[in-house]
């Protein structure tokens, strides 16, 4: 470590984005991966003329502001939201400002996970003291500088709008003019943020930054990527998890126009050729011997008939609060029932692909990917290379839903790559990226209630059965995540270590997230997790844990306000008294849709209320069944409380995509396993929600002036068991199993 990173100036915190004494910590910027040891001009290219106070912005001569954004952007408007969080600080005119992936360097780690990674819904919550504090240094110093340009107190200077004003004189500075005379800038004392009551930016519905770009077809995603003698790949991947080629006839194969490499990559094929179509056809033509290619323990039916078992045993306790089995015995009625959910595939727009050129000196990559430091990681371990030798250009991602935190992909682009001496894009079918997938885990959860004599419940147990995805997850994502970056001998020892921890690691944590702990004030609660892992690769699904756990919670608390007699919304009022700020959110959903008033012929509502993080939310969903058992969603009603919010046009656009995301795991699609093998591969049989079945969705923010908490993924679990407990009230029949075919209803 640099006596710099031992002993680190004031200044250097300053450009590190960090101000003296704000404790947004140190750790964010040195010791903990990537490219140690850079200044700040480094770490934006040495651009000359220009004023750049830290890592997260700069302020050209045409005032022109470019703020970096350490977070992909998937579509979620991460791009939009974070600069408007340093723009506000800054107070610049937001016509001038531009967003800037930044690379993956030590300042941009996401402190949620010492990575620089994009998940969990953090962006903003991680995001927002750190931008705040930057935007509002920056502001100080073109303070100060025209300060000592009018010659007069800082106090009597303001900033607004990207200009600095003195009143007393009325002179004005464009930041721009200010900039030009970078000798008189000078980090500031101290440093004051604005009192919300003052925002200009944020809280404002802004046009999103990357509209433009989109519209006019100029964003470029990772499939987009065009470099000079640039080489295609496709890969034929085993037919079965953990499969082998045995044998490989490419004799024909190589013959083919534009083919120029086949070759095997850890256990896969790559045909590499000039055009996509070339090596895509000529994949197709390979003839292939597969070792392992019949696995009959991987079969949906026997995982359920498995898992149904297990669910009789009892398992590691996650949470344990009074005394249930006394609470049960002395129950005045009991409930059961068991609910499953499938595994599910990620199915993102843009298939998975990389482009990667590795060189004798270094080894660049362009990767929509959702985790930098693990493509930089793995990159490093591939080639050898130092991490500051690996550069890493996120491009747009087309949909990342948690599947492009694991970087599989990236590492197949680098092997190629190296192997063929020139610059690779991998690109992968839609059938290959549902069939080699980091599903969402399937799960069989069996639930019991013990109600007292007034109908309210005094007793709840939740046992899940079924895989844990962080098992999986701290293999792929362990040497990406250490606190400092691994020596390049022992890079493969970490990496194979991390599959080790991943198979003791205590289970059940972030499997139970959602049901562990229970918002409802219940005094008697187990949750108990029993792990069985048939080693189909599992990880993170939009929302993770919270994506079965809600629509488990919601629809048993739904049959307890049946069996009580009680109305839904009010049993839950009731057992929220202790939160007040959850009452209030389901409050304002119930007002918002009408609940408990007549409703027309034909239309049902069903309601469902969780807690993402922190992030509060409660859906009214109104439907109506045909007869043919078909469900049609007319409209969602979603109050949510996520603390400030940035731009609320995101907000309601995140809530809206993530109903579509959690309707389609409703009503549509669901991954299953025929002896180890996928069934589906295309959006034939794992289908879309339509732009037709899509509700009209109202979304109600509650106002704060709290830390933000997050949104991106906070609406995907609750669409599904408000349709759920709609449902029920349609038609009498509980739904326990996702997806909700037209069949389960119509008795077809």
């Amino acid at each position: 470590m640099s006596d710099q990173v031992r002993n680190p100036s004031r200044r250097w915190f300053l450009k590190a984005g960090v101000l003296a004494g704000t404790g947004l910590v140190v750790g964010l910027y040195f010791g903990l991966g990537g490219e140690q040891d850079k200044s700040i001009a480094e770490m934006w290219g040495n651009p000359a003329g220009t004023f750049i106070p830290n890592a997260w912005l700069r302020i050209d001569t045409n005032g022109q502001v470019t703020i970096r954004v350490n977070h992909s952007e998937m579509g979620q408007g991460i791009s939009t939201a974070l600069p408007m969080i340093v723009a506000e600080e800054l107070c610049a005119d937001w016509s001038l400002v531009k967003a800037e992936i930044a690379p993956a360097e030590s300042a941009y780690k996401n402190p949620a996970f010492n990575s620089q990674m994009t998940a969990a819904s953090t962006s903003v919550r991680t995001s927002w003291d750190i931008l705040r504090k930057a935007g509002a240094a920056a502001r100080e110093m073109l303070i100060q500088a025209a300060a000592r340009i009018w010659q007069v107190k800082p106090a009597e200077c303001r900033a607004e709008n990207g200009a600095m004003y003195h009143d007393p004189s009325g002179r004005s500075l464009a930041y721009g003019d200010i900039v030009k005379q970078t000798s008189l800038f000078h980090e500031p004392k101290l440093v004051q943020l604005k009192d919300s009551k003052d925002f200009s930016t944020v809280g404002k519905d802004f046009h999103r930054l990357d509209v433009s770009d989109k519209i006019q077809g100029l964003a470029v995603f990772g499939i987009d990527v065009k470099l000079p003698g640039l080489l295609i790949a496709a890969v034929v991947h085993p037919p079965v998890w953990g499969g082998q080629p045995i044998r490989v006839d490419s004799e024909t194969v190589r013959k083919m126009p534009g083919v120029r490499h086949v070759l095997e990559i850890e256990n896969s094929i790559a045909v590499v050729a000039d055009t996509y179509w070339q090596a895509q056809n000529a994949a197709d033509a390979l003839n292939i011997e597969w070792k392992n290619t019949d696995r009959p323990g991987w079969d949906t039916n026997v995982l359920r008939q498995r898992w149904s078992a297990l669910a009789k045993e009892s398992g590691k306790v996650i949470l344990n609060t009074g005394d249930i089995n006394k609470a049960m015995a002395d129950a005045h009625r009991t409930l059961e029932a068991a609910y499953e959910l499938p595994f599910q595939a990620h199915a993102t727009p843009e298939p998975m692909n990389c482009t990667a050129h590795v060189q004798m000196d270094k080894c660049e990559i362009w990767a929509p990917t959702q985790n930098q430091d693990a493509a930089q990681e793995t990159a490093a371990r591939i080639t050898g290379l130092p991490y500051k030798h690996v550069y890493v250009h996120t491009t747009y991602v087309g949909g990342g839903f948690g599947r492009r935190v694991v970087v599989d992909y990236v590492a197949e682009a680098v092997r190629i790559s190296k192997a063929v001496n020139a610059p690779v894009k991998v690109i992968w079918t839609r059938e290959q990226d549902m069939h080699n997938d980091f599903y969402r885990p399937a799960t069989y959860n069996v639930l019991r209630a013990g109600l007292g004599a007034d109908g309210r419940p005094t007793a709840w147990s939740h046992r899940i059965v079924g895989p844990d995805h962080m098992s999986h997850m701290i293999k792929e994502l362990l040497p990406s995540m250490l606190p400092y970056r691994i020596p390049r001998g022992a890079r493969n020892v970490v990496a194979s270590l991390g599959g080790e921890i991943g198979s003791i690691m205590a289970p059940g944590k972030k499997i139970s997230e959602g049901a562990a702990p229970l918002s409802y004030g219940i005094d008697n609660v187990v949750v108990d997790y029993v792990k069985d892992d048939p080693s189909v690769p599992v990880g993170f699904w939009r929302s993770v844990g919270h994506s079965h756990n809600a629509f488990v919670v919601e629809c048993f608390m739904d049959e307890i306000a049946h069996a009580s007699g009680r109305d839904p919304v009010a049993l839950r009022l009731d057992l929220l008294k202790q939160n007040p700020r959850f009452q209030a959110i389901i409050s304002l959903a119930a007002e918002k849709s009408d609940w408990g008033k007549q409703l027309p012929p034909g239309i049902y509502q069903g309601v469902a209320a969780h807690d993402f993080h922190d992030t509060l939310l409660c859906c009214v969903a109104e439907i109506s069944v045909s007869d043919q058992g078909r469900i049609k969603v007319h409209r969602a009603t979603m109050a949510v409380d996520c603390g400030t919010v940035i731009n609320p046009k995101i907000v309601r656009a995140q809530i809206s995509g993530g109903i579509a995301f959690g309707l389609t795991a409703t009503l549509k699609g669901e991954i299953t396993l025929r002896k180890g093998r996928v069934k589906q591969g295309n959006f034939d049989d794992f289908p879309l929600l339509r732009m037709d079945e899509m509700p009209r969705v109202d979304v109600h923010i509650m106002p704060s002036d709290q830390p933000p908490t997050g949104i991106g993924e906070s609406a995907v679990p609750l669409i599904g068991p408000a349709v759920a407990n709609a449902v029920f009230a349609a038609t009498g029949k509980r739904i326990r199993k996702l997806p909700i075919y037209p069949s389960d209803l119509s008795g077809k």
